[in-house]
């Protein structure tokens, strides 16, 4: 009688299998965990970040004088230091003087921006990058 060895799985190789299956599926559900906890953060930051900046849009435009709404930017008079207003050529608005020049950005991940002006209420109309859409409304004709 020939002797012959069978190639077979051992008892080790087994356990070592099931082993790096597990860890895994461990690795597979901590990310899966890790990007929803990722998608919510970002849509909170969103919203904390349209609230920050509806708050010091808000302070901006007290006390100001509005001069005119022209080429989607908002022109306004403070104290003889005339400002623009509007989505810069980039994602972002921000706040330059009349003539376009400094760079203050107020509000990132804009996808586009609309700002109309019907007597002396400006009405601009957000829609950020993640698709959600804000508008923020501001009478100049109480500020007067």
């Amino acid at each position: 009688m020939k002797k012959t060895r069978v190639a077979a799985f051992t008892l080790m190789e087994c356990l070592l299998a099931l082993l790096v299956l597990s860890g895994s599926f461990l690795v597979f559900d901590g990310l899966t965990k890790l990007v929803s906890q990722e998608v919510r953060h970002q849509t909170s930051s969103v919203d904390r970040d349209w609230l920050v900046f509806a708050e010091q849009l808000r302070t901006e435009f007290d006390g100001v004088s509005l001069l005119k709404v022209e080429n989607n930017r908002i022109y306004v008079d403070k104290d003889g230091q005339l400002l623009a207003f509007g989505k810069s050529k980039g994602d972002d608005f921000r706040k330059t003087n009349d003539k376009g020049q400094g760079y203050q950005p107020m509000l990132y991940h804009l996808q586009s921006v609309q700002i109309s002006q019907s007597d002396g209420l400006v009405r601009i109309d957000l829609t950020f990058q993640n698709g959600k859409r804000r508008t923020f409304l501001y009478d100049f004709t109480e500020a007067s």
